[in-house]
């Protein structure tokens, strides 16, 4: 039997799509970020409600190179035009800033240092 697992605790978007856990299409978000611009998009959520895996979707659509296969049978794959002009077109740059917490200030701000020196 090879039942699809529930991906709890995964926020990896490619990791979703290759390792045959279940997946609810939220691609439609990709339509919408493109069509209806703002300079700034904030993703409030509580926490557990996908703000990373939306994310790394996102990542996984725009970053030069990406592997297209990972969007087939999903909504945004039927929207052909804008696949074409942005999926793989644009380097991105993708911060978490889950690592950066510590007992100090200090410490916390040392770690975004450092997490935003190993993206660049």
């Amino acid at each position: 039997m090879n039942a699809k697992m529930l991906p709890i605790g995964v926020d990896d978007f490619k990791k979703i799509r290759t390792e045959n856990f279940y997946y609810v299409d939220k691609t439609s978000l990709i339509k919408d970020l493109l069509l209806n611009r703002g300079e700034v998009n904030l993703f409030t959520r509580p926490r557990r409600f996908g703000k990373s895996l939306n994310m790394s979707m996102l990542w996984h659509f725009f970053e030069i190179g990406t592997n297209k296969e990972l969007f087939d049978g999903l909504a945004i794959s039927r929207e052909t035009n804008l696949c074409e002009t942005y999926m793989g077109q644009f380097p991105v740059i993708s911060i978490s800033l889950k690592t950066a917490h510590g007992d100090s200030y200090e410490f916390a701000k040392n770690e975004l240092c450092t997490i935003i020196a190993n993206e660049a």
